[in-house]
């Protein structure tokens, strides 16, 4: 199978880096998160950590959490006192209506520059999910996990585990992995204006009937995935034969 001799060779970590596919550090508002981590000693950003917290803490078992937009003055309001790092973040958090908390998670991974799984990586997530030998699909949407910048990577599995843990709650909040998968997917996994111009994408019934799918389909299969970790991730190196 040819795809099977791409993942590998094509979209090696290494080969990916060397190219200088796509960002070493995740951005918002042009502030490199690299310098957060440093000062923070974590590896996934604030403003993440902290919406994540919170909905944790009394919004897992609101109807509709994160499905349900926020007010959107809030959310504004919300992105602004992250934005400056302002000292009564916290106290703003607890005050605030949760979904505007979780507006402001989504907020925040629409807004980056670059989708967290990358723009370089995005056809080989399309062509990847749409494998219809599971032995196939796993190697190689494990391989592309493997790709991602490790702040990417890191942001992305606590992200999941995350969403797990509001889907645990389903019967409660009526937010299924499917639901939180729509809600996620085609924020966390898009095509770049270089994509569509390159006329992989012409019209925007093309991308409501197949992309959109294909994008919630990518997080799905690894919301339904046992837990991940990036210890093991970097670990175990994965080779695919060529005569697949």
């Amino acid at each position: 199978m040819f795809f099977l001799f791409l993942c590998v060779f094509q979209l090696d970590p290494q080969t990916v880096q060397s190219k200088n596919w796509h960002m070493d550090v995740i951005e918002m508002n042009g502030i490199k998160v690299e310098f957060s981590m440093k000062r923070e000693r974590s590896k996934v950003p604030y403003i993440v950590r902290q919406c994540i917290e919170e909905v944790e803490k009394r919004g897992i078992d609101e109807v509709g959490i994160y499905r349900i937009s926020g007010v959107a003055t809030d959310i504004q309001a919300l992105k602004a006192a992250f934005d400056t790092n302002t000292k009564d973040i916290l106290v703003m958090l607890s005050d605030m209506d949760i979904n505007a908390i979780a507006g402001t998670l989504k907020l925040y991974f629409r807004e980056l520059p670059e989708p967290l799984l990358t723009d370089r990586l995005y056809p080989a997530f399309m062509e990847g999910i749409a494998l219809s030998d599971p032995a196939a699909k796993e190697n190689c949407m494990m391989h592309l996990l493997r790709s991602l910048p490790d702040p990417n990577l890191i942001t992305f599995l606590s992200l999941l585990e995350h969403l797990k843990r509001v889907a645990d709650k389903e019967p409660i909040n009526k937010m299924s992995l499917h639901n939180l998968g729509t809600v996620f997917g085609p924020t966390l996994l898009r095509p770049s204006e270089s994509e569509v111009s390159k006329g992989h994408i012409t019209l925007a019934s093309d991308i409501w009937s197949h992309d959109v799918m294909a994008q919630v389909q990518v997080l799905l299969y690894y919301l339904q995935h046992p837990p991940i970790s990036f210890a093991e991730l970097k670990r175990n190196t994965l080779y695919f034969s060529t005569d697949v």
